[in-house]
């Protein structure tokens, strides 16, 4: 009997051994045990971090064991082999920021916008409290980072090759943001405050930017075609995952570039509203000079556009109005006497008259302007003056009228002659000349806005021409006779 409970009293013990061993074999031997208790802190089981919390207070309170310096530290691991000291306190009990807490939880490896577990304990020398965890989403601080360009490198623009892509601007943000994430690629000169948009981008950290829209972006921020110049580069991160939404923008990167020149484009007027009508072979062409193309020319209300060549294909330029065909949308502001017409189509909203018609094709610009003129084009005679008689009004030729503001005069003019044309045979009424300055352009000018018109060459061999006004149309020809 004695050996029998000799063999159940080993046998317990072997168990009770066993049963040690295997619980020893499942402890943590490296987290110590917890010697004094974290109560709590300032948030709840889960928690959504944002921007406008960050003056907030986080407070975390603790058993005191006695004098020194406690240490709140942070993990995202549960046996705090990656750890963060969130601060220090004396006392039993520690108050900083929620902005101070999310930039330790980024410190840490936290995404923004994702839900983690987040592990809080108290360490003072050896002594380590219990721990506390809970869910817990960051908001993001820091802006991308650019990682091209590099920082005073040198992009060359090829002219040649408008499509191919001149540079790729590549960034580094943070790995993930639970959100989808909106950047906006921008220029400027360099030093200047305003930025000029290249392209937005979501769900990717890099932006390829053709020849044409870099070197035209260049221009539009001041650039100098065909001088080198120094260009700022930023990127903007926006998410809406809260309201208000965050931006947060990029240090600026620095590269030199030489943009070229663009040929602006021509601009042929046609429409129901014009002198042409729908005739888009005889349609009229501005005067260009850069960027600039303009005409002062009767206008009535209806709708009209501008072709790129004396026919309806390919390029057709209206008002960059979504109802508008995509590849007609040009203007980006337009006078308050034009509207959108139709699908193709601007309206002229004005009274019937003579306008002055301009465009501005600058890059960022493209914008037309109507504005009231002071010509006229249905009047009864038309009358040349100029070096040929002494610019006597009183003795000015009469023009033959051909109609509809159209009118004719043969007359014989020797290289250097200057001439005008007038209304009356005086000088206190209307009036015509060469747009703006002096010169042979074909494009008329009403009073205030020209001056003498100068043959500088003979295209006649016996120098006599046929004088062809359409003050209609605003124009002028000098006809070989």
């Amino acid at each position: 009997m004695k050996n029998i409970f000799k063999l159940i009293v080993a046998s317990l013990f072997v168990s009770i051994l066993l049963v040690a061993c295997n619980n020893d074999a499942d402890r943590d031997w490296t987290t110590p045990e917890a010697s004094f208790k974290l109560y709590d802190t300032s948030l709840g089981v889960n928690n959504v971090l944002y921007e406008t919390m960050k003056g907030n207070p986080f407070t975390v309170v603790w058993e005191s064991i006695g004098s020194g310096e406690y240490s709140v530290t942070l993990s995202s691991k549960e046996d705090f082999s990656s750890k963060t000291q969130l601060g220090t306190s004396t006392e039993n009990s520690l108050t900083t920021t929620i902005g101070s807490l999310n930039a330790k939880l980024l410190e840490l490896g936290f995404s923004p916008f994702v839900s983690q577990k987040l592990y809080i304990r108290i360490e003072k020398g050896s002594e380590v409290s219990n721990v506390i965890s809970f869910g817990v989403t960051a908001y993001p601080v820091s802006g991308p980072v650019i990682t091209a360009p590099a920082n005073g490198s040198t992009i060359t623009l090829n002219s040649a090759d408008q499509a191919a892509i001149a540079t790729t601007i590549t960034w580094n943000d943070y790995s993930n943001y639970g959100s989808p994430v909106t950047y906006t690629v921008e220029i400027a000169k360099k030093g200047s405050a305003t930025f000029s948009q290249l392209g937005v981008v979501t769900g990717s950290k890099s932006l390829a930017i053709s020849n044409k829209d870099l070197n035209n972006a260049a221009l539009t921020v001041g650039g100098v075609a065909n001088t080198e110049g120094e260009f700022d580069f930023r990127v903007t991160a926006k998410t809406s995952f809260s309201t208000p939404a965050i931006e947060l923008k990029s240090s600026v990167v620095t590269a030199k570039m030489k943009p070229y020149q663009v040929d602006y484009p021509d601009f042929y007027l046609v429409g129901g509203a014009t002198a042409i009508g729908w005739d888009a072979p005889n349609s009229q062409k501005l005067y260009k000079k850069e960027n600039t193309s303009e005409i002062y020319t009767y206008l009535s209300p209806d709708q009209f556009r501008f072709l790129g060549q004396k026919d309806w294909n390919p390029i057709n330029y209206s008002i960059d109005d979504p109802r508008t065909d995509s590849g007609n949308r040009y203007f980006k502001t337009v006078s308050s006497n034009v509207e959108f017409g139709d699908h193709e189509n601007m309206k002229f909203t004005g009274t019937a008259g003579i306008y002055h018609v301009k465009i501005n094709a600058d890059f960022g610009v493209k914008s037309l302007t109507v504005e009231p003129s002071a010509g006229v084009w249905d009047i009864p005679n038309l009358y040349l003056v100029g070096t040929t008689n002494g610019w006597q009004a009183a003795s000015a030729e009469q023009f033959n009228p051909v109609g509809n503001g159209v009118f004719e005069i043969i007359k014989e003019l020797p290289v250097g002659s200057e001439f005008k044309f007038l209304a009356q045979q005086d000088w206190s009424g209307k009036e015509w000349g060469n747009i703006h300055s002096t010169g042979n352009t074909g494009y008329l000018g009403p009073n205030g806005d020209n001056n003498n018109i100068v043959v500088s060459s003979s295209t006649s061999a016996t120098n006599f021409y046929t004088i062809r006004v359409d003050l209609k149309r605003g124009t002028y020809q000098l006809i070989p006779f």
